[in-house]
């Protein structure tokens, strides 16, 4: 596993771009969890961060965004996602990941550790 960059102070596009770019690299059929975003693009322990970036991108965007769930392995759902959440999960499945019978794919077999 590689070693996580060393915490640093980003604000806006400079954090927003960061996230983006450790998002950009997760391959096809493979999922990171927010906070493994936000450690690897150096800012441990901003999950809600990298969420809320993710939220807030073009639909246009190249950005695989969907690759990226909660720690429990869930596609998190909320109204306020207008149908982001069903969109998530149906792109997942179509890159070959598998959800079980509580909405959650396994964490081990799908995590990608750069």
């Amino acid at each position: 596993m590689r070693k996580p960059l060393p915490a640093v102070t980003l604000r806006g596009d400079a954090a927003a771009e960061a996230i983006c770019a450790v998002v950009r690299r997760i391959p096809r059929g493979w999922v990171a969890t927010y906070g493994q975003v936000a450690t690897m693009a150096g800012m441990p322990r901003r999950a809600r961060l990298v969420g809320r970036v993710l939220q807030h991108l073009d639909s246009k965007t190249n950005v695989p965004w969907h690759r990226v769930v909660n720690a429990k392995g869930e596609v998190s759902f909320s109204l306020s996602r207008n149908g982001g959440d069903i969109l998530q999960r149906r792109l997942l499945e179509k890159e070959g990941i598998e959800f079980d019978g509580r909405n959650r794919l396994d964490l081990e077999r799908n995590r990608w550790l750069d």
